[in-house]
């Protein structure tokens, strides 16, 4: 079973591709929704989340994990690989290889929480893979509880989304990472306001693609998956506009279990 974490709900836009590209293997995702949003802690305070979120999932029978949320990732990944012997996958890698494999890349724009951005990863995986290209990042701290909200279509998330993005637009970005996986539910809204001609990199699918890879060059990675554990989407509060947000998500009917942690 793999196991998916997020700071929120956000990491079920992960969830969801993983079950549209690979439906075989079953999926148990952990939204820390009591303590989100990670993108305001401190790196220690994210990376003890962390632990505790991915000793859950393992506890439930997960032998992979993928930490389906940006700021966990940019912080915490190397710990977690230092505390657990299983595979641990992060979105921040998959997300900067799927924006420079396009060579008419040439300036990249990077939006997540102010963790993400402030730690430098995206600037300074794409330096090591791609030096000749420019980069620029700008933290849009309250797309994650506009998202969690349920404010997906609201006239005040639009003016929201047109200002943090401005100055992305005055430096002419031609790729835009979305470096936070609560983004993607606002993706038509920021392609709108970004323009037409900006390639829009979607953290989620480009972790599920990764994890694909991984498993086709593992397969014996992909044998221990298919093992029983406890599937399902659990969370560390439930509250009515959680579960409407989640459906919203995933177009279906969701049932949410909490767990204390």
């Amino acid at each position: 079973m793999i196991g998916v974490f997020d700071s929120g709900i956000g990491g079920l836009t992960v969830a969801k591709a993983m079950s549209g590209l690979l439906p075989d293997y079953p999926i148990c995702y952990f939204g820390d929704t009591a303590r989100t949003p990670y993108g305001t802690k401190s790196p220690q305070t994210v990376i003890g989340y962390c632990l505790e979120n991915t000793r859950f999932l393992i506890e439930k029978g997960a032998t992979m994990i993928v930490v389906a949320c940006n700021t966990a990732s940019s912080v915490a990944a190397e710990a977690l690989r230092q505390s657990f012997d299983v595979p641990i996958l992060e979105v921040i890698t998959p997300a900067v290889e799927m924006a420079i494999s396009d060579r008419r890349a040439r300036s990249i724009g990077v939006i997540g929480t102010r963790a993400t951005v402030k730690s430098g990863v995206y600037e300074a995986k794409i330096a090591a893979m791609a030096p000749d290209l420019r980069v620029h990042s700008v933290p849009c701290p309250l797309l994650v509880p506009l998202v969690e909200e349920g404010w997906l279509t609201q006239p005040e998330t639009r003016r929201i989304v047109k200002k943090y993005l401005h100055p992305l637009k005055t430096r002419q970005i031609d790729t835009l990472i979305l470096g936070c996986t609560h983004y993607p539910i606002l993706k038509e809204m920021i392609q709108e306001k970004i323009g037409k001609r900006v390639r829009i990199i979607d953290s989620s699918i480009a972790v599920v693609k990764s994890l694909e890879s991984y498993l086709q060059a593992h397969p014996e990675q992909g044998s221990s998956l298919a093992r029983k554990g406890t599937a399902g989407i659990f969370v560390s509060d439930v509250t009515e506009q959680f579960q409407k947000v989640a459906q919203t998500i995933l177009r279906k009917r969701v049932v949410l279990q909490h767990v204390s942690l």
